[in-house]
């Protein structure tokens, strides 16, 4: 397998196609163009196969940080709602009872610091759902700094910040079969979700 450590702004897609001319890399997940951070692929077939289960039954626990706006209430908690996908807008909505055609997803986070009216938060994904963190993150009053689809527009201004401070931060492996050799290994982007400075400030 491989790990890549993508840089905000890189497509997954445009990524997936240099890997696979240079190495024959197949992807196994993806991020968002402005998400920072880890990617995992595979480099045979097997690998992709057995990469893939160990995602969807989350025997690798995807760690993220972020910057959001606002100071949390309860510096740590794991919060529970209902996402539904709307394909046609490119987006999602969340929901806080379950609602026709939604998925349950449940998202943990922690406050690291605070500065300024903004929150530096570790986030663990229990459930992994298109944009989820942004859009529960947004849900729940605090969206992540620079997310211009799900996020505070005012606050992003104020601080000139037009990509999301959000990273994929840490991978996290406990898988068995043909992968349990990567029981145990951990692999950390060289990114972070940093405060910015406000501008003029």
């Amino acid at each position: 397998m491989l790990v890549a450590d993508k840089v905000s702004g890189v497509n997954t897609e445009a990524l997936a196609a240099h890997l696979s001319r240079t190495c024959g890399a197949l992807p196994v997940h993806r991020l968002d163009r402005n998400t920072a951070g880890l990617l995992v692929f595979a480099l045979n077939a097997r690998a992709e196969e057995e990469l893939g289960a160990a995602l969807r039954e989350r025997a690798v626990r995807k760690e993220y940080e972020a910057v959001c706006v606002g100071i949390f209430a309860e510096k740590q908690a794991r919060l529970a709602a209902y996402l539904v996908k709307d394909a046609a807008r490119a987006q999602v909505r969340i929901f806080a009872r379950p609602h026709a055609g939604a998925l349950p997803v449940e998202t943990e986070y922690e406050v690291l610091g605070e500065r300024g009216g903004l929150s530096r938060v570790r986030i663990v994904l229990h459930t992994g759902r298109t944009h989820q963190i942004r859009a529960h993150m947004a849900f729940a009053g605090h969206p992540v700094l620079g997310d211009e689809k799900y996020g505070d527009e005012a606050a992003n201004g104020r601080y000139g910040v037009r990509r999301q401070l959000l990273v994929a931060k840490r991978l996290t492996f406990s898988p068995a079969g043909g992968l349990k050799c990567l029981r145990g290994r951990e692999f950390v982007s060289s990114f972070s979700a940093e405060f910015p400075e406000e501008k003029g400030g």
